[in-house]
């Protein structure tokens, strides 16, 4: 397996989540919102009592710097940083938020530091899914389940993570059964809304549990696609929509209105209309909002035609919210 910081690509892109607690988080904020501006590097970083967590892409070099930024924050000397190479900017802009959670469950009484699930290394991952006394759960939303998946898995068919565990309560007797309790896998991008969801598992009182470290993207740049178990491609936060074996970039499209995912057979769509909708959303948005997306896919259009910025042009005072 190629390292993907070895690829040719001139962009690398470095996905980071780290639980620690941060006293003076707003603090932080302005300090890397700061150290990324100075760099030129792009994406989105989180920053939450709870801890830190983004996407963020840049040149070897501003990327570097801004890495060693994090990791010189209180409890993230050890972050884990999973990486990948682009040929262009996969975001418009950075945006370094301030949050009440790093990823949104809305269950203030979990606490991954406390009680998580087992971690289970990439090249481990096979054995354990392949067991019958198994149940294999996806933690993401429904659209990120429908680019690819594990085979076998459990999709939940939520809209958000925050429904994650309205879902398993109402679920829990036909998952785990009456008979001996099953081991609970799960897996989700990176890995953090599986540090969340194992602990809220926890919680409910089921232990076996475990959950993929370093989450998909970690197993599709390790494992060998000829012995993968996963299916499809992994859908991804920014402008590269997914991603393949080797984090390779993938084949998929991105509707601008609701920033799903589009295949070519949803291109095909009378619904789908390049940055105003697609089959997904169309049906959710009105007339009245499919204009106005129509009038800044015609404001980009004409900006490139004329060599400007259009998305992502920092304005005064703008840098960062």
């Amino acid at each position: 397996m190629s390292d993907p910081a070895s690829s040719d690509l001139p962009i690398r892109v470095a996905a980071l989540y780290r639980f620690t607690p941060f006293e003076h988080p707003d603090a932080i904020r302005a300090a890397l919102a700061q150290l990324c501006q100075a760099q030129g590097v792009k994406g989105t970083l989180l920053i939450a009592r709870e801890g830190i967590n983004g996407t963020i892409a840049g040149t070897d070099d501003g990327i570097g710097a801004v890495l060693a930024g994090i990791r010189a924050l209180p409890g993230c000397a050890a972050i884990e940083v999973k990486e990948s190479r682009a040929a262009s900017l996969p975001f418009h802009r950075m945006k370094v938020r301030l949050k009440r959670e790093i990823v949104t469950m809305g269950q203030p009484d979990i606490d991954p530091l406390a009680d998580v699930g087992h971690y289970v290394a990439p090249e481990d991952w096979n054995a354990l899914i392949d067991r019958p006394d198994v149940i294999l759960i996806d933690t993401r939303n429904d659209y990120e389940v429908a680019v690819g998946t594990f085979s076998g898995a459990i999709d939940p068919a939520t809209r958000s993570f925050s429904d994650f565990p309205a879902w398993f309560r109402a679920e829990r007797d036909a998952l785990l059964g009456g008979g001996p309790a099953p081991k609970v896998a799960m897996f989700c991008t990176g890995g953090i809304r599986c540090e969340k969801a194992t602990a809220f598992l926890k919680a409910e009182g089921v232990e076996e549990v475990y959950h993929l470290e370093g989450g998909i993207l970690k197993y599709l740049e390790t494992v060998p696609a000829e012995q993968s178990r996963w299916e499809g491609e992994c859908f991804v936060f920014d402008e590269r929509v997914s991603v393949a074996h080797g984090l390779k970039p993938g084949s998929l499209a991105l509707c601008r209105a609701c920033r799903r995912p589009v295949t070519e057979a949803q291109k095909a769509s009378p619904l789908y209309e390049p940055g105003v909708s697609c089959p997904a959303c169309h049906d959710e948005r009105t007339d009245a909002q499919r204009a106005g997306y129509a009038e800044r896919e015609r404001q980009e259009r004409l900006a490139a035609e004329r060599g400007e910025i259009h998305v992502g042009a920092v304005r005064p005072g703008a840098h960062g919210r």
